[in-house]
This record gives C-alpha cells, structure tokens and sequence, in this order.
C-alpha cells in the first residue's frame, strides 16, 4: 500500500491574500467591511457636526418630557400628562394590533380565495378573480379612505339605533353596531373577576388571563408529551395509540373550567344615552384601516396561495382520487401542506408589507407609532432626527421578528428528505 503524501504549502506571504483562493474571498469581505464602517463613520460624524453648527445636540432626552397631547385608541392607559416615551409605546402597541389583526384576517381572507380561484365554477372564480384584480390593483391609500369615508359618511349616528323603531339596526344578532363615530363590539367581562397584578408605571395584568395563558401554554407541553409518548409506543410495536381526545382535553378542559370558574361572558353594547356603553367602542379609523389593509393584503396572498397550489403535481391529487379522497380532503391533506412550501417565502414580504403599509394610519387620524412618534412628538420637540431614528429602528425590529418567526415556521414544515 502506497503512502500519498500531504501536498506542502508554501509559506504565507502578503501576495497570498490576492492570489491564493484561500485567503482572497477573506480579503475582500475585510475590505468591504472597512469601506462600510468607514461610511457610516463619516455619515454619523458629519450629521452630529452639521447639528451643532446649528445649535443642536443629538440626544433622547425629550422621551421623558411631558407629551401634552391625548390618544383616542388607547391599549393601555395614557393620559396627556404622561410623557413621550410612553405615548410612543402607545403608537407601537396600536401598531402591533392592526397589523396582528390585519395579518390574521389577510391570511384566511386569502386562502380562502386563492383555493376558490381555482374552482370548477366559473362564474365563482371569475368573481375572486374580480375581487383580486380589483383590490391589488389600487393604491392602499386610496382604499383606507374610501373605506374610511364609508364609516363616516354613510354609517348612521348612534342616535339612529334609539327607540322601539330605530332607523338603523345591529348586525350580527344585534351584538355590533356600526355608527359614523365608532363601531360599537362586545366585549369580555367576567362575574367572578379575580383582580389584577400591579407591576407598577400603571402596568397591570388581569389575573384570570395569566391563568388562561398557563392552561393554554400547560395543556401546550402536556399535548407534546402525549405526542412524544404516542410516537415511542409506534416505533416499539408498530401501533400507534389514539391520541386525539387526549389532546382535545388537555387543549379545551382547562380553558373551559376557566370560563365556568371565572364566568367569562360577552357584554353586548346597550345605547345609552347620546353613546352606546356596556362594550367596545373602537374608533373608525381603526376599522377601516383594519379592513383596508385585509382586503389589500389578501388580493397578494390569494394569488401566493393560487401559485403554491398550482406548482403541485396534478398526479398528486390523481393519486389521492384514487384513494377514495374526497375534494376537500384532498386539498387540506395532499394539495396544502406540499404548497406550503412555496406559499411561506412570499408571504413573509406580505407580513412585511402589511406591518409597514401599516403608517398610512395617519390618513385617517390613526395614532399609530408614526402618528405618536413621527407625528405628534416629533412637531412639538422638534427632534426630527432622533424621532425618525427611533422609528427606523422599530420597524427594523419588527421586520426582523416577524422574519425569523415565519423562517422558523417555513423550516418545520418543509419537506424532510431522508
């Protein structure tokens, strides 16, 4: 048998770094990170000496001034009094609540006709095909106000819903009302309240949501315990037990138990008086901002979802016939989680584009984070800088939170090869 000898490399000289592939590609990223820095170095030194030739300093200061201006939606509580870091965390959390609710609605407003884009029914895909053109195809903006214009224009007064013949009337089942100032929803209320836990700066958790949460995560790790032990009983005999009802329990029971203990119920709004009390009155602005940006946002998804279904095989759904399945069955067993693959990577960028299209909230009197901190504060403190600093950072964080959620997402239910 025959020793080859390991080949013996030359000894290290600075023309090495060009010319030996093993240093070069280390070389060049060296360099570009230098130019990069060096930019940025220049950049941010020349900004700070331009704002002292102008008698101005770059500092956060201003966030524990006084914000002297009021928030019609507010999610936790904030008074004019308050300063402009916390309106600005207020502007953020009216942020993160259209664009949940937002990316939420989109979804299944989007599944739903992307799948009915492809059905047999002519006139029925004709008209998701209508829908989708119709709203991809239109600026957002000019949606949210004429959505916006609708509520305030058309909508009757709440005035309209008094007496035993009202003018107007409440829309599912009478819990809703729709009015020209806000739409009027039930709300949750509890007949046992259990208090709530003060973590101070006027930051409080209810207790029974701390309890609902522990039962939901809980009954979470409990369902991957049955699930793990499920899967070691068919790996040792070939049986698989039937897990179902047990993670139908362990996932509903507590929750239930909950509900009964602390008698959760809705509380349906009552007109009373000049307004209605008893529920939720969320301000119109939020509603067709909401309402935009779903209707928007699921003309894109629709045609992501069409795109995935369509790059399956036609065999697949052929075998699946033969096998007795049904249409439907086809589609959310076969057809859907081998789409899912070529669904999530665009629509990430339509979470994205949904979570920032989500500033076009100051069209419409929405006191999002633009309208808190890009707005108002920054017209009253006038640190145009630092408010578009801050800005530029939060959505960069946002964006990169909602990217690595969805990546993380998009790698558990790729196709595992063996």
């Amino acid at each position: 048998m025959t020793d080859i000898p390991a080949p013996a490399y030359k000894p290290f000289r600075l023309s090495m770094l060009v010319n030996d592939r093993r240093y070069r590609s280390l070389t060049f990223q060296v360099i570009v990170f230098i130019l990069v820095m060096a930019g940025a170095w220049w950049l941010v030194n020349n900004t700070i000496r331009n704002l002292a030739l102008m008698g101005k300093s770059f500092d956060f200061g201003f966030l524990w001034q006084r914000a002297g201006y009021d928030i019609s939606q507010m999610p936790i509580p904030y008074t004019a009094n308050d300063t402009h870091l916390r309106a600005s965390v207020v502007g953020l959390l009216n942020t993160l609540i259209v664009a949940v609710l937002g990316c939420i609605a989109a979804t299944v407003l989007g599944v739903i006709v992307g799948v009915s884009r492809l059905s047999k029914s002519w006139l029925f895909a004709r008209l998701m095909t209508v829908f989708v053109e119709i709203f991809r195809n239109m600026p957002l903006l000019l949606w949210i106000l004429i959505i916006y214009a609708i509520f305030t224009e058309i909508m009757p007064p709440p005035n309209a819903y008094r007496g035993e013949n009202p003018a107007a009337s409440m829309i599912f089942f009478d819990h809703v009302a729709l009015t020209n100032r806000y739409t009027a929803i039930p709300t949750l209320a509890m007949t046992n309240d259990p208090g709530s836990l003060d973590l101070g700066a006027r930051i409080t958790f209810n207790w029974a949501t701390i309890a609902f949460v522990v039962a939901l995560v809980g009954g979470w790790f409990i369902r991957r315990a049955i699930l793990s032990h499920a899967q070691a009983v068919q790996d040792r005999t070939g049986d698989r037990p039937v897990t179902w009802w047990k993670n139908l329990a362990v996932m509903t029971v507590p929750s239930l138990f909950l509900i009964w203990f602390f008698g959760l119920h809705f509380e349906t709004p009552t007109l009373q008086g000049f307004n209605f009390t008893g529920g939720l009155n969320v301000s119109n602005s939020l509603v067709a901002l909401w309402l935009a940006l779903t209707l928007y946002t699921a003309a894109f998804i629709a045609e992501i979802v069409r795109a995935g279904i369509l790059s399956v095989s036609r065999g697949q759904s052929e075998a699946a016939f033969a096998l007795g399945l049904r249409p439907n069955r086809t589609m959310n067993l076969v057809i859907l989680p081998q789409a899912l693959r070529v669904i999530i990577p665009p629509l990430i960028s339509q979470y994205l584009n949904l979570t920032k299209n989500s500033s076009l909230a100051i069209a419409v009197g929405y006191m999002d984070l633009r309208g808190t901190l890009g707005g108002t504060t920054l017209n009253q403190t006038g640190r145009e800088l630092e408010a578009i600093v801050l800005m530029m950072l939060t959505y960069l964080v946002l964006s990169l939170i909602i990217s690595a959620g969805m990546n993380i997402f998009n790698a558990s239910v790729k196709l595992k090869e063996r």
